[in-house]
């Protein structure tokens, strides 16, 4: 049986993994495991479930070796268990099968290699990244969020903040009609009695 398995980094509203689903599809995966999880994470549900699962002369088949793992370490734990299980793996068009038994070094390092360079690669954008970030703040500029400010405030929150003050509305009450997390109204509240 052929095994897909799909991975991005963030939730689907920022990436979609339906490209890898289609491409796995196009490989031949009949079940195909999916997850929105960074791929140094080693303990990963969707990716334990299909590990736990295969057995000998299946396959697991990923569109890069990146969107298996992009830690050199995991990879290489998952090369021993495809070799004891007898299973082939399927990193786009390189095969590595340990099917047949006989897997030759230079195959197995081939794709340690392409381990390495996923993981080279996310250790470069993070790099990338710091770097944008710190010339920002020597610019000057502001990163994250807005900050929020009384414009920014729900109309019934500013409604209700003079029976609040009034002690009409208790802060448990007043979070409830207003339909906010207690943390919030506390934030509204600082912003409010600013002003």
């Amino acid at each position: 049986m052929i095994f897909g398995y799909a991975r991005c980094s963030t939730t689907e509203t920022k990436q979609d993994v339906k490209r890898q689903e289609r491409e796995l599809k196009n490989m031949g995966a009949t079940e195909i495991y999916m997850e929105y999880e960074s791929g140094t994470k080693i303990n990963r549900a969707e990716l334990n479930k299909l590990l736990n699962h295969v057995k000998q002369g299946d396959t697991i088949a990923v569109t890069e070796v990146s969107r298996i793992t992009r830690s050199t370490k995991q990879l290489c734990d998952i090369i021993d268990l495809a070799r004891d299980r007898y299973i082939k793996l399927v990193f786009g068009s390189f095969v590595v099968d340990f099917t047949a038994k006989n897997v030759d070094s230079a195959t197995q390092a081939m794709i340690k290699m392409m381990g390495v360079f996923a993981e080279m690669e996310r250790n470069i954008t993070i790099e990338r990244i710091r770097s944008g970030i710190a010339h920002a703040k020597a610019k000057g500029i502001r990163l994250g969020r807005p900050r929020t400010t009384i414009k920014d405030i729900p109309k019934r929150v500013l409604y209700l903040f003079s029976k609040y003050k009034a002690g009409e509305l208790s802060k448990a009450d007043y979070a409830r009609i207003c339909n906010i997390s207690r943390p919030t109204l506390y934030k509204y509240l600082a912003i409010i009695t600013d002003n």
